[in-house]
């Protein structure tokens, strides 16, 4: 927890051993790990500029005055948790660290929020506390009718014809996107602190729970995030996949 409500966007958890069709992904993983980190910043940094537009709009103008209304990367950066950590973790196997591969773990500096400033205080903390995950979740979206634009080419191409190195870098750059906007966006939905979703849950728990709930900081929250909120991830994430898949390949 952060003074006054501040927030952080969370430590994350990300598969990368994605499935492109028609795309030799061993020769190609390289551009994984590139579209990858680079969709990292961007969805990071959509992720906080929700809570600060939201916070604005409810009356909390600090985040805004302090220019992390915003989509530079450079605005909400922390350099260990948003750069190093991600870096070492998505490029690491390609300099010999491959102990490293296959998860990301990290966060973004977070969203300075003084909730005394809000109108409603319970309502506005959740929706400020949802506007982030909200914003993966439409990024998701977005990269899920990308991939079956891209898909919808490809199977109207003439007999015989191959599909572009363009139209394979954009089936590969929405995969990413899809995947990795849908980790964050359910991983920060879990009640475990500092999660988002944890915001959303304090605000409605009893007085006598609420304390027992504030003491899960430090290493039990993080033991939690890693052990728990791992696995609820992976039980989640597989049927909303392989659904999506499913319907990418009636396309």
């Amino acid at each position: 927890m952060f003074p006054d409500g501040g927030r952080i966007s969370a430590p994350f958890h990300a598969n990368l051993s994605f499935q492109v069709r028609s795309i030799d992904l061993q020769s190609s993983a390289i551009v994984i790990a590139v579209f990858t980190f680079v969709l990292l910043l961007f969805s990071l940094s959509v992720h906080e500029s929700a809570h600060a537009w939201t916070a604005s709009r409810l009356g909390d103008q600090t985040a805004r005055m302090l220019g992390r209304v915003s989509l530079n990367p450079m605005d909400h950066v922390d350099p260990i948790g948003t750069l190093l950590l991600p870096a070492l973790m998505i490029f690491g196997p390609f300099v010999g660290l491959g102990f490293l591969g296959g998860y990301i773990f990290g966060w973004a500096k977070p969203v300075p929020i003084i909730s005394r400033n809000f109108r409603n205080f319970k309502r506005d903390d959740m929706l400020v506390s949802l506007a982030g995950p909200a914003s993966n979740l439409l990024l998701a979206f977005i990269a899920f009718l990308g991939f079956a634009a891209v898909l919808f080419s490809e199977s109207h191409l003439p007999e015989g014809a191959s599909p572009s190195t363009t139209q394979q870098s954009l089936e590969m750059l929405c995969d990413v996107a899809l995947r990795l906007n849908l980790t964050l966006c359910i991983f920060n939905l879990l009640p475990i602190p500092p999660l988002d979703g944890s915001h959303v849950l304090r605000n409605v728990l009893p007085y006598g729970a609420l304390r027992v709930f504030d003491s899960i900081t430090g290493p039990l929250s993080y033991l939690l995030l890693i052990f728990v909120g791992g696995a609820i991830l992976r039980v989640v994430m597989t049927p909303i996949l392989t659904l999506a898949y499913a319907i990418l390949a009636r396309i």
